[in-house]
């Protein structure tokens, strides 16, 4: 039987169990999501920016959210003078470094010392009407009036081809970085997954909800051997890969979202090979 010491979903038990807490959640922003890039697509119509391993983070003109719509409790300095204008970016610690950033963006009160390792990686402005083309410079003009070393608009580029793209990403990946994305210049804000926004990595990754702990077998006796998850399409499947012995002795708590790794899917769409990443501690537990 599993033992776990913090599995109530309360906001109040996770912080009594030491799990510090985001804010209850608003509605969830409306967000252009990525998709995952093919090649053969027009690379000429996009620009190319790195792909940063943060959590993302909506400015609504007076409030900072997670994707899950979350209250971010970042010190009054770190948002100060930002604008009325919406504003979507990462909340960003480095390379390398996020777990970092997920625990001081999820924490009430993170001291200063925490926040000052963080950045707003700057990629769009949601509410401009106008193309990513004319979105770009007036998102640079934004970022240069607030002149805050802490608030940084992505750096954009174009690449002339699929083995440019690919030399790139080697190039980014070898250096620490997650990946790229790609962003359709022609296209305007719209929330959803679409070709507008593509993702390109090594290997794809994605979010499901834990939704039971299966018990283990042989070594992994009395402890979690698998996690049933649960994809965004309703489709659930096994997940034992990717755990170290302390998560499965005290796995990801029922209806948090994890991050697994995999190569390609079936023809019923799950996942070839998944892995088991992270916890996502910064989407909604249901």
């Amino acid at each position: 039987m599993l033992r776990r010491s913090c599995l109530s979903l309360s906001l109040a038990l996770l912080v009594l169990c030491g799990r510090p807490a985001l804010a209850a959640a608003a509605e969830p922003p409306a967000l252009l999501l990525a998709q995952v890039y093919r090649p053969g697509l027009p690379l000429q119509d996009y620009w190319v920016s790195e792909k940063y391993d943060g959590v993302r983070g909506h400015w609504d003109g007076q409030t900072l959210r997670t994707r899950g719509g979350e209250t971010v409790a970042a010190p009054a300095w770190f948002t100060a003078g930002w604008p009325a204008t919406a504003m979507d970016g990462e909340l960003w610690a480095g390379r390398g470094r996020f777990s970092h950033a997920q625990s001081t963006v999820r924490q009430q009160q993170a001291g200063d010392a925490a926040w000052r390792g963080m950045r707003f990686m700057v990629f769009d402005l949601p509410a401009h009407g106008g193309p990513f083309d004319e979105r770009l410079p007036a998102l640079q003009t934004l970022v240069d009036r607030l002149a805050q070393p802490w608030v940084q608009a992505v750096p954009q580029h174009r690449v002339a081809h699929d083995a440019a793209l690919q030399a790139l990403l080697r190039r980014t990946e070898r250096a620490g970085g997650e990946g790229l994305m790609l962003h359709r210049g022609a296209s305007y804000y719209r929330a959803g997954r679409s070709d507008d926004l593509l993702k390109v990595k090594t290997h794809e990754d994605t979010e499901a909800r834990v939704v039971a702990h299966l018990p283990g077998k042989g070594q992994h006796a009395g402890r979690m051997g698998a996690l049933l998850v649960e994809m965004p399409t309703g489709q659930r499947f096994r997940l034992g890969a990717g755990f170290s012995a302390a998560q499965r002795t005290d796995p990801p708590p029922l209806g948090s979202w994890v991050t697994y790794r995999f190569r390609g899917t079936h023809e019923s769409g799950l996942p070839r090979f998944a892995s088991f990443v992270r916890v996502r501690e910064d989407l909604h537990t249901r």
